[in-house]
């Protein structure tokens, strides 16, 4: 993954993970994760019987998710906590990949950079939307 030095395949082959190991494993501050578990309810680490979190590797990888979503891309919490949910297996008419979709090909995956090139398509135009609709208000603003 591009901007956070870590990939998923780094992360050790173990099923569970206290916090301190996924702060360090996604150079992520721990308090830092438990707010993100308040705002994703897709991460959410099980507790152990004396209260500890123990993130499973898929609460990893949406860890790295998340920040890619929210550093390297400009979502907003609330829009990356929308485009996760979308993204959710289930969603999208149960196939659970928007850009797929988007290309016609239900079902089938997008090859990654695919996907990314459709979400910065996606992106690019909802901006341009957003800057000619300021424009018009403006307008409408001075009559």
């Amino acid at each position: 993954m591009k901007g956070n030095g870590q990939s998923e395949s780094a992360i050790p082959a173990k099923s569970l993970f206290r916090i301190g190991e996924a702060s360090r494993l996604t150079s992520t501050k721990p308090f830092v994760l438990r707010y993100w578990e308040t705002e994703f309810p897709m991460l959410q680490p099980v507790k152990s019987p004396k209260g500890h979190r123990l993130y499973r590797r898929e609460d990893i990888e949406t860890v790295f998710t998340i920040k890619r979503l929210l550093y390297d891309e400009g979502f907003t919490i609330a829009g990356a906590r929308r485009h996760l949910r979308d993204q959710a297996p289930g969603a999208n008419g149960g196939n659970g990949n928007a850009a797929a979709e988007a290309n016609g090909r239900n079902g089938e995956s997008a090859p990654p950079a695919m996907s990314a090139q459709v979400a910065a398509l996606n992106r690019k135009t909802l901006l341009d939307l957003r800057d000619s609709l300021r424009s018009l208000l403006t307008v409408l603003e001075s009559e």
